[in-house]
Order: C-alpha cells, then structure tokens, then sequence
C-alpha cells in the first residue's frame, strides 16, 4: 500500500497569532518612541573657545506626550558624578523650573517657554575642556532616560581662517554674473537700435514712395496737367 506524505500549507494571508501580536507590539514601541523626550544641543554639538570667555551650553527637550516632573541635569565628563554643574525639575509645559546649581561660574538661563534648559559657564579655563552632557527623564515615559552631548574645547586664541580661496570663488562668481548682466543689457540694447533702425527705414520707403508717384503723375498726385496746342 502506497503512502503519500501530506504537507500543510498555511491559508494564503493567515498569519500565526503570535506573529500578529509581535508586529503590533513592534509598530506601538515605534510610534511611542517617535513621540519619546529627546533632548538636544544643537546640529554641531561642538565649540572652540577663547581661555577666560563666556561660552553657552545649549541645550532644549522636545516631547510629544507632554511634560510631567521633568527632571534633567548638566554633568561634565559624566563617569565622574561629582563633576555634576547643574539639575532641576519641571513640573508641566506651564511651570518655570525650579533648579540647583553645584559649581561656581555655572548660571542657569533655560526657561520653560522656549523649552530651554541650558546653562552659561563664566570665565572658563583650560580645565573645563571636555564633553558635557544634557540628561532628561519625563515621568510620563516609565523612567526613560535620554540625554545629549556638547564637546567644548578651550584654547589660547582662535584660529585664523585663510579666506583666500573663498574671497578668489567669490570674485569669480561676483565677475561672471556681472558679465552676464553686461551681456543682457547690450543685447537688449542692440535690439532696440535694430528696432529703431528698421522703423526709420520703414518711414522712408513710405515717403519717398510718395514721392515718386507725384513725379510720376499717377493718381491721387498734384501734377500740372500739360496745355495742347490749337490748330491753326
């Protein structure tokens, strides 16, 4: 007797529940990331400063499920927890925060407002060169952490940049649209004498035609008519 394997093949668009279950999960962490606190200091978290200026920290936090005790804090190079400079907590969207700072030379400018938490570091010196990091945790989000970085670099004098090449481009760029303009304009120009030529020339060729058919005694002309001569 002949035996015949039987192969199950699942229902064309059935899928397991358990595959179901995962990509919902999957597609709720997303979209409740996307919406997640996110603290920023800017495009280019960097600067180079001048030993004894006044340089900013820069840093905002953005949230789409709202705000609620937001606390955040200011750290300098963060694996030391003493090297804390500033924190504070935000109650909601409406309330300024209410802020300590750990270190002289740090003030705190941030305002609820503009969502702003940064901080102004005087008189800065070659030590306060290093990465200093802008942590937040909403409690709206379970205790999620986030938090950004800002790099400073504190040197004697800033370097001079050579503007040679940008300042040769530039006159380049600056010489070739002039030339174009010049070359528009006497176009134009030429046009309009070419116009004016062909005008005069058409003025003429009416008048001296007129004048012809006077000459010529044709219709329409002021000719003297000739007197023949009686028979005698």
């Amino acid at each position: 007797m002949e035996m015949r394997s039987t192969v199950t093949r699942p229902l064309h668009g059935y899928h397991p529940p358990h595959l179901r279950t995962s990509l919902l999960l999957a597609l709720f962490l997303g979209v409740w990331y996307s919406q997640a606190l996110e603290m920023i200091t800017g495009k280019i978290p960097y600067l180079e400063a001048v030993n004894g200026s006044t340089v900013l920290l820069p840093c905002k936090y953005a949230s789409c499920v709202g705000i609620e005790d937001l606390y955040f804090r200011w750290s300098f190079n963060d694996t030391d927890p003493s090297n804390k400079l500033c924190d504070g907590k935000i109650k909601d969207e409406h309330t300024e925060p209410k802020t300590t700072v750990y270190k002289d030379r740090v003030e705190f400018v941030g305002s609820t407002v503009d969502q702003n938490v940064s901080v102004l570091l005087w008189n800065i010196t070659f030590e306060d060169g290093g990465v200093y990091t802008c942590y937040g945790k909403n409690l709206k989000e379970k205790g999620r952490n986030h938090n950004a970085t800002f790099t400073l670099v504190v040197v004697d004098q800033l370097k001079v940049v050579d503007n040679t090449l940008t300042l040769i481009i530039a006159s380049c760029v600056g010489g070739a649209i002039g030339l174009l303009m010049c070359y528009v304009l006497l176009k134009n120009f030429t046009l309009w004498m070419i116009a004016k030529m062909e005008e005069r020339n058409k003025e003429c060729l009416v008048t001296s035609s007129g004048i012809d058919n006077t000459e010529n005694g044709l219709s329409g002309s002021k000719s003297t008519p000739k007197v023949t001569p009686k028979k005698a």
